[in-house]
């Protein structure tokens, strides 16, 4: 482990360029729009997400092609050692994520929601800037300098004036090398992470496929009740109060169950909402895609909770395990029958009424339990934020994020 005074040994009396970050490169913003049309070349598009997602720029990350002028594509091309950052966001914190383009990659431009950097001196190492641009020492210009009302940003101009703390050389790359292993790590976890996941969606879908005659099946309305919500938009939320479940967290934020919600409502609010029992399913009625169509929570916690429009609660019958039938909403198999009854292009739509339709098949319930005991323990290992590898990788974030912010502290300038 690195002690505090790591820096300064580093260092070893070396004293620091403090430079604004126009002073050592070129920034430009001047990126494509995808929605231009033209009948000229088609190129692959860096968007705004592949930079957000990865560290690193390679032509295997770029997915998304449009047909722009030969006069945009060279005014927007990527070289090896560029660095794009995300110069807008919904949140001031997200501003300035950072990755470095690998090699020169013909036949592609970035968005104009991106920026690009292109540094005009060979002592500033691109990826000791990326890694400087997540730093507190970058990040607390950023927040002061950002406006915006719903997404916040900063002018190019705002940009220029940045002051970036500029070591030697040697000093950039012995620091890039020790951030580098901490990303790897974290990199290499992700993986197994990954793998595991695919490992559990295989034994999930064996442990609920069943040969014919095997089990009963039986469709949902006959194996409990489906109560369709109401109300309950964001706006409605509190501080604290009865526990709330929205349709859109279930998307974003809950696992297969929960004990506690994300949200609260007033007392008098969920008076008027349907009400959500320990051991009800919430499940999703509408989505802009159909993948998010009809994924399910199963609701563990103590207090009562409530739930609003676009969601159903399914309130089980003492033939069917709560977990199993969530379990179950995960397969192929409850996806292919709602997509049967999916309606709408834009926004997709299972009514209640047709969410009773759909099959399930129905072992014993103590076959049900066992299958729920074996996948309990995958998910735990593949999801949980508190314990498996989930858990482990945020604080393996955690530990970076430490060593990150100690390594880019340096003497101190009025910023």
């Amino acid at each position: 482990m690195m002690k505090p005074n790591f820096m300064e040994k580093l260092l070893d009396g070396v004293e620091v360029e403090w430079k604004k970050l126009g002073d050592f490169c070129e920034l430009s913003g001047t990126g494509i729009d995808k929605k231009i049309k033209s009948n000229e070349t088609s190129v692959m598009l860096l968007n705004y997400m592949d930079v957000y997602r990865n560290n690193k720029i390679t032509k295997n990350i770029i997915t998304m092609k449009v047909t722009t002028t030969p006069k945009k594509i060279a005014q927007c091309d990527l070289r090896k050692g560029d660095v794009f950052i995300t110069p807008t966001s919904e949140t001031k914190e997200d501003i300035g994520h950072a990755s470095v383009v690998e090699e020169n990659i013909a036949g592609a431009v970035y968005s104009y929601h991106l920026m690009r950097i292109r540094l005009l001196r060979k002592d500033v190492s691109p990826y000791f800037i990326k890694y400087l641009f997540r730093s507190n020492i970058i990040q607390k210009q950023i927040l002061k300098k950002a406006t915006g009302l719903t997404r916040y940003g900063l002018s190019k101009g705002n940009f220029i004036s940045l002051l970036f703390p500029i070591p030697p050389i040697h000093i950039q790359t012995e620091i890039v090398r020790i951030l580098d292993t901490f990303t790897e790590l974290t990199a290499e976890l992700t993986a197994e992470l990954t793998a595991r996941k695919k490992q559990y969606t295989y034994y999930r879908d064996q442990l609920l496929t069943f040969a014919e005659g095997e089990v009963e099946w039986k469709t949902l309305g006959d194996v409990g009740q489906l109560v369709r919500g109401n109300g309950l938009p964001k706006t409605d939320f509190t501080e604290n109060g009865v526990p709330a479940i929205h349709y859109g967290q279930i998307y974003t934020y809950y696992g297969a169950f929960t004990t506690e919600t994300k949200s609260f409502v007033s007392y008098e609010t969920a008076k008027k909402l349907k009400k959500v029992n320990i051991g009800d399913v919430v499940i999703t009625n509408t989505s802009e895609n159909l993948k998010d169509v009809g994924k399910a929570v199963v609701y563990l916690g103590k207090v009562q909770a409530v739930t609003g429009g676009h969601a159903t609660i399914f309130k089980p019958s003492n033939r069917i395990l709560s977990k199993y039938f969530g379990y179950f909403t995960q397969t192929e198999m409850f996806a292919s029958q709602k997509r049967k009854y999916a309606k709408g292009t834009k926004v997709i739509d299972v009514s209640a009424t047709d969410m009773s339709k759909i099959k399930i098949p129905i072992p014993p319930l103590s076959e049900q339990k066992r299958i729920v005991a074996i996948l309990d323990k995958f998910d735990a290992l593949t999801n949980s934020i508190t314990e498996g590898l989930p858990r482990e990788i945020e604080l393996r974030k955690k530990q970076y994020e430490y060593y990150r912010n100690m390594l880019l502290s340096f003497p101190k300038k009025d910023v």
